[in-house]
């Protein structure tokens, strides 16, 4: 590998800002913010808007449509369904 080429590969914490859920991974991105963690050390916080805790097909709050087929609706839609 070429050196002085990559990122910086380091552990990051992800915070969800709609339900404060955190978590700890690995990643390239910067931050200016940092946060305290459970294990007593310091990473850099990256603020995200959704994550598993919130999103609806982890939450199973999603909401399904069933519409079925092309075919289908056009046959509705002209009342050609037997």
């Amino acid at each position: 590998m070429k050196q002085g080429i990559h990122p910086d590969y380091q552990q990051v914490v992800f915070m969800d800002t709609n339900s404060s859920y955190k978590f700890i991974t690995g990643s390239t991105k910067k931050s200016n913010e940092t946060i305290k963690w459970e294990d007593g050390q310091t990473y850099p916080l990256l603020k995200v808007e959704i994550s598993s805790d919130t999103h609806p097909f982890y939450t199973g709050k999603q909401k399904f449509a069933e519409k079925g087929g092309r075919v289908d609706r056009f046959l509705e839609k002209y009342n050609m369904k037997k």
